[in-house]
């Protein structure tokens, strides 16, 4: 299948283009602001305890995150995957409409940022992680759609029927050559799309709302480390490396050995909250006090107060 005819640009007014990259990113914070704010306000998921933040620190929260994304997806890119420009152009890091967004760099800021929020709040850490946690694959499925519109991230080679040519008359006009070349690949986006959106998300949606998963502080924030982690390894099989990143050892690649850590820590964050104790469980687990024997209330009942 050759790739559509699709226009990276949505529209442009003089100088400023709107692009399909940019609103993904929008689309993604927006709907994720939503979705932060209807767990928060769900009081029953989150056991005896109140939920986490109210809808001011929510919405202050949603700025911190966005400059996380910005500024770790850039640094991310660049440290992972073009070092050389960190010294050599290092005012590419302010170039985003370029694109060149790395997920797991992105993914650093955004815990950078929880954890600065969470003591300028004062809000356990782990609990705001497990509210932000279950919004990251609606971000990451508009994304891999942009990636997939932008005909960039294509996957290896491939004789699968549905195996996309990204090389058509728009893209040789827009860059005087096709990067991709002329041969059948794996849609590798439309891969991250549905296992790192759409079936990470549902996974997340049953702990949260079918088994009482934010009831554990990290238990949601490990299931999401853990899931993109294997989903990403899995995906990179069919992902083209990066041209510079194609000769790491053990046929490894750059999103392998980034996702190797997230899915360890997810791990030991879902041990650590099986082992976690909510207080109403220690409540209930407590036995009742002995009923008062009646000869030991008349007597309460003639003392004076004092």
């Amino acid at each position: 299948m050759v790739f559509p005819d699709f226009d990276p640009v949505i529209f442009q007014i003089g100088p400023v283009a709107i692009r399909w990259y940019a609103l993904a990113y929008v689309a993604g914070i927006l709907i994720g602001w939503a979705y932060v704010g209807r767990l928060a306000r769900n009081e029953a998921l989150w056991g005896p305890r109140a939920p986490v933040a109210n809808r001011d620190q929510i919405d202050d929260l949603v700025l911190w995150v966005t400059i996380g994304i910005i500024v770790g997806g850039r640094v991310g890119s660049m440290l992972f995957y073009s070092t050389s420009d960190l010294w050599e152009k290092p005012l590419e890091i302010f170039k985003i409409w370029n694109g060149g967004m790395s997920f797991h760099g992105g993914l650093i800021g955004v815990m950078l940022a929880l954890i600065f929020f969470a003591r300028a709040q004062k809000i356990p850490v782990f609990k705001l992680a497990d509210l932000v946690a279950p919004t990251v694959p609606i971000g990451l499925f508009f994304g891999r759609l942009a990636n997939f519109v932008n005909a960039e991230l294509w996957g290896r080679p491939t004789d699968a029927p549905w195996g996309v040519t990204f090389c058509n008359d728009g893209i040789r006009e827009r860059l005087g050559f096709c990067p991709a070349g002329d041969v059948a690949r794996h849609p590798s986006q439309l891969y991250e799309a549905t296992l790192e959106g759409i079936i990470l998300f549902i996974i997340l949606r049953l702990a949260t709302h079918h088994f009482g998963q934010l009831k554990r502080p990290g238990a949601v924030t490990g299931l999401f480390l853990f899931g993109y982690g294997v989903f990403r390894t899995f995906i990179e099989f069919f992902r083209e490396p990066d041209a510079n990143l194609n000769n790491l050892p053990l046929g490894l690649t750059m999103g392998m050995l980034l996702s190797a850590p997230m899915w360890i820590a997810g791990l030991v964050l879902l041990l650590r909250s099986r082992k976690a104790t909510e207080p109403a469980a220690l409540v209930a687990a407590a036995p009742e006090a002995p009923a008062a024997k009646p000869a030991a209330k008349k007597a309460a009942a003639r003392k004076p107060a004092k």
